[in-house]
């Protein structure tokens, strides 16, 4: 009941912003004031720190030092932004993140109550594909070279993390599926009539049991962050290199749906290189 209020009342909000932003502007917008972006890139994810754990009683595994994240990533982004009124921005994102790796492990791993012994093999995934809409709200500035919006996020979280021993005798893995507000900027610095600088980030730290109603203690937090440098090739395209962090995680106990006893502490922290273009008309 919590968690329906919740993204009601976030729904509802950016609903109402929009509404007021259109209502106010509706002499640029019945000039046909919209621009649609699509924005496209691909490059690598590298792990800096990505431990995890199910049950108390569990390994608190770490993926970069005993499950092969020690390499690099294929990685992709894509997005749809639809501006209005020049000053209001929604903003459809789409990440895939799946990480597949095989191991020979050093020491026992224990998941949710099973112990993959040391010395045999185990095929790992860790898919953590996300979903996100998000409002943002362009500031009054008085630079004419520099722009500063806020807003909100709305992720679906829809994660699936397994362990399976390479000869088919084990198996342990845990799914969750959830949404995720979060608040959001972004910047823009113009150098000239074509190169520009974007800073971006969406971020939330929170009791993730007040969110989703559970009467368990769960923290949890994210934080996306890039940092954007690009050169406009004319007013439709432009292109960039995109560095940028991911990180987050959460910590507790939520309700047990599966063998253990419901604990887990998962925290990450990635960064991604990669190369991408915008188009808009």
């Amino acid at each position: 009941m919590i968690r329906k209020k919740l993204l009601t009342l976030i729904l509802l909000s950016i609903s109402a912003m929009a509404s007021a932003q259109i209502q106010g502007g509706s002499e640029k917008e019945a000039s046909g004031d919209l621009e649609f972006t699509a924005i496209a890139e691909m490059g690598y994810l590298g792990v800096f720190d990505h431990k995890v754990q199910f049950s108390n009683d569990g390994t608190y595994f770490d993926y970069k030092r005993d499950g092969g994240q020690d390499v690099l990533f294929p990685v992709s982004r894509l997005s749809l932004e639809l501006t209005f009124n020049k000053r209001n921005t929604f903003v459809l994102l789409y990440q895939p993140l799946r990480l597949e790796s095989q191991v020979l492990l050093q020491d026992d791993l224990v998941v949710d109550g099973l112990t993959f012994p040391a010395s045999s093999g185990v095929k790992l995934l860790y898919n953590f594909p996300f979903y996100r809409i998000s409002y943002l709200r362009e500031l009054k500035t008085n630079n004419e070279t520099f722009t500063f919006a806020i807003g909100g996020t709305l992720q679906l979280r829809n994660a699936t993390i397994s362990f399976e021993s390479t000869d088919g005798t084990r198996f342990r893995t845990n799914r969750d599926l959830g949404p995720v507000p979060a608040l959001k900027i972004k910047s823009r610095k113009d150098f000239g009539e074509r190169y520009f600088l974007e800073l971006e980030a969406d971020g939330m730290y929170a009791p993730v049991s007040y969110l989703n109603g559970s009467d368990n203690e769960v923290v949890g937090a994210i934080l996306d962050a890039s940092l954007r440098s690009g050169i406009e090739f004319n007013q439709q395209v432009s292109s960039f290199l995109n560095l940028r962090y991911l990180g987050g995680g959460a910590v507790g106990t939520s309700d047990n749906q599966g063998p253990g006893d419901g604990y887990v502490k998962n925290w990450l922290h990635f960064y991604t290189v990669t190369v991408g273009f915008e188009y808009s008309l």
